[in-house]
């Protein structure tokens, strides 16, 4: 278990403040992460490489000299939102372009993908590659469906190797990409882990037995056996491993890096005696074992596990795996001497001027300030139970990202109000807040939501219940759009469609408040019924079966708020003025 912390909403934040502290000669803070505190050559393509918190020495224990550039660190378990993404990239780079590379999980996809079309469309040259080593998250026909895991090193490492060599950005891709199809990982875990000021891990293992096949966010196994011998157990990751081997590999006289990986909680000791084993495997295998790594490499948090990387190198790789490494926590060869970088910071920008707005539509904010008050005071009531469903099938992150979102979105729209904005701006304050403070996939999408609708309400005036549900409609269709998911794929959408579709067609002919309370009642309805649906999408698609008779969080949520928003507007004690 987790046993020290403050507050558990601050632990990531405290934690990066700490590891500056603790490794100024490598790092140095920056918003949304850390990038290199020495100098970056001029020029140099910039490898920025995150994923949520919780996982170290990724990310932030592989930014230095012959690694990565800079790591933008999003909350526990949860990826980093587009503003730290971009923040970081704008921070590393040194002018050559911006390489992103990380984890292939649902939020970490949409929010540095939003970050490479910022970056693109402020002149910076940006290219993406997904790490996809889990074997077990999917079968190798859908290869570019699965997660990343222990296998991040391997590209995070050959394509800063790349870049160190002087490659363009375009060649460092492709050397990643290279890198990712000819790297293989394959895990086990004898407990789950524990979030700070969580009660209960995310997920358990019965006494003797093993879960086969495990996440690294605490997302349960795909099967479960009995705990082995230590040997056994190599028997069992070697033969997966070696049952699909790269394109283009030859088994007898290949060249392979094994890493052996401990997942938080496994003794190194414990390790050495299974990696003893793996070395004999695959030495009777007739492959080469070229750097044997054992050791904590990906880890999530306090589980008991541990998991193994082949990687399968060329004479190309090869040449690039013997560049020197220097970071907080992994070192190979010996990296010169680096001058420290200006420490000077960036002094933040004046914060935006509040738009000019009319009496009505400030009325109008603060009636979207007393429905966001709303929100955050459901999310608080149902936290933990939101937590408990997004664990049965997912990392049970759920219900503290949307308590951070959600009053990161009411600070923001009481300084708006407070300043004097119209409903737009309020609005558009409190999405961008939400999607900052909550990263990961719901912090990504309510972004989308709040946007879409603020979008519709205008700085002048008071919005007309169709101008609403016009926003809502258009957030409907962008989260569709962002996140790729369709009604019955187990998402958020299940929800939001027919919620979006009720109001659209109840406001032409009642109020908002009835028009709303109706939708909300079809919203309530759609997500109760995602419990007999099989998850398509997101982390949970790994674990569908062990979310059958379990409501998908992110619906029941989103019925949640809008049954309570509902009931705000029907209030007749409510005050507009």
């Amino acid at each position: 278990m987790t046993r020290l912390w403050n507050d558990p909403a601050e632990f990531a934040d405290e934690m990066i403040d700490g590891f500056v502290a603790a490794n100024g000669r490598s790092v140095r803070r920056v918003t949304g992460g850390v990038v290199r505190s020495t100098v970056v050559p001029s020029g140099q393509v910039a490898v920025v490489v995150g994923g949520g918190s919780g996982h170290y020495p990724a990310f932030g224990g592989l930014v230095g000299p012959g690694l990565a550039h800079g790591a933008a660190m999003g909350n526990l378990f949860a990826s980093p939102s587009t503003q730290q993404v971009y923040a970081v990239a704008k921070a590393a780079d040194a002018g050559g372009g911006v390489f992103l590379s990380y984890g292939n999980y649902a939020g970490d996809v949409l929010n540095f993908d939003a970050a490479q079309e910022r970056l693109r469309a402020e002149g910076i040259r940006c290219e993406t590659v997904t790490v996809t080593d889990d074997v077990a998250s999917a079968p190798a026909a859908e290869a570019h469906k699965r997660r990343g895991i222990a296998g991040d090193l391997t590209v995070f490492r050959s394509a800063a190797a790349a870049a160190e060599a002087g490659a363009d950005l375009g060649e460092v891709a492709r050397i990643a990409a290279h890198a990712n199809a000819r790297t293989r990982s394959f895990g086990v875990a004898f407990s789950g882990c524990t979030l700070p000021g969580a009660g209960a891990p995310l997920f358990t293992v019965p006494e003797g037995r093993m879960a086969i096949g495990l996440g690294i966010h605490g997302e349960p196994g795909v099967d479960e056996a009995a705990i082995p011998t230590a040997d056994e157990l190599a028997d069992l990751l070697v033969s997966r491993l070696l049952g699909e081997i790269p394109d283009g590999v030859t088994v007898p006289g290949a060249r392979v890096v094994p890493i052996l990986n401990g997942l938080g909680s496994l003794k190194y000791e414990e390790m050495f005696v299974v990696y003893r084993r793996i070395a004999r495997l695959l030495e009777d295998a007739g492959v080469e074992v070229v750097d044997p790594h054992v050791g904590e490499y990906c880890t999530s948090f306090d589980m008991a596990g541990t998991s193994l990387t082949l990687f399968w190198l060329d004479d190309e790789l090869a040449g690039l795996w013997e560049t020197p490494v220097d970071t907080p926590a992994y070192r190979r060869g010996s990296v010169g001497p680096v001058a420290q970088a200006d420490a000077a910071e960036v002094a933040d920008g004046d914060i935006d001027a509040i738009p000019d707005a009319d009496d009505a539509s400030r009325r109008a904010a603060r009636l979207v300030h007393t429905a966001l008050r709303t929100l955050v005071d459901t999310i608080d009531t149902h936290v933990d139970e939101l937590g408990r469903m997004d664990s049965v099938a997912g990392d049970g992150d759920h219900g503290i990202g949307m308590q951070r979102g959600s009053h990161a979105a009411l600070a923001a729209a009481t300084n708006a109000v407070t300043a004097g904005a119209g409903a737009r701006t309020t609005l558009e304050r409190a999405a961008d807040a939400w999607s900052d403070r909550a990263g990961g996939t719901s912090g990504a999408l309510w972004g989308v939501i709040l946007s879409s609708i603020a979008t519709e309400l205008g700085d002048a005036g008071a919005p007309e219940p169709t101008a609403v549900a016009r926003g809502v409609d258009a957030a409907a269709r962008g989260v569709m759009a962002y996140g790729k998911a369709e009604v019955g794929d187990k998402t958020l959408v299940d929800a939001l469609v027919p919620f979006a579709e009720t109001l659209t067609a109840q406001v032409a002919s009642r109020d908002l408040a009835a028009a709303w309370t109706a939708a909300a009642k079809a919203s309530t309805e759609a997500a109760a019924a995602t419990a007999d649906l099989l998850p398509r999408m997101g982390r949970a698609r790994t674990h569908g079966e062990h979310s059958v008779g379990t409501l998908d969080p992110g619906a029941h949520s989103l019925a949640l708020i809008a049954s309570a928003v509902g009931a705000m507007l029907a209030d007749p004690t409510l005050e507009e003025n």
